[in-house]
């Protein structure tokens, strides 16, 4: 699948995994801004660190390990 204008987000407005791709349980409107938002994949169990405008995603932080759990 090629993204090109909303990279991680899709028609309906759910945000994909920067990491892995899948889409994860967040859901965003057009007209949301995220800054430092967590958005976490229960695919892969990664959280990244986004800032989003006008549906264009930028990721801040990738992580650079998987979360350990507690």
């Amino acid at each position: 699948m090629v993204r090109k204008e909303r990279p991680y987000v899709d028609k309906e407005g759910w945000i994909h995994c920067p990491c892995c791709g899948k889409k994860t349980r967040t859901k965003i409107r057009d007209n949301t801004v995220l800054k430092n938002f967590p958005v976490y994949c229960a695919k892969c169990r990664n959280e990244s660190l986004i800032d989003m405008e006008q549906l264009h995603i930028t990721i801040s932080i990738e992580p650079d390990m998987k979360m350990q759990s507690q």
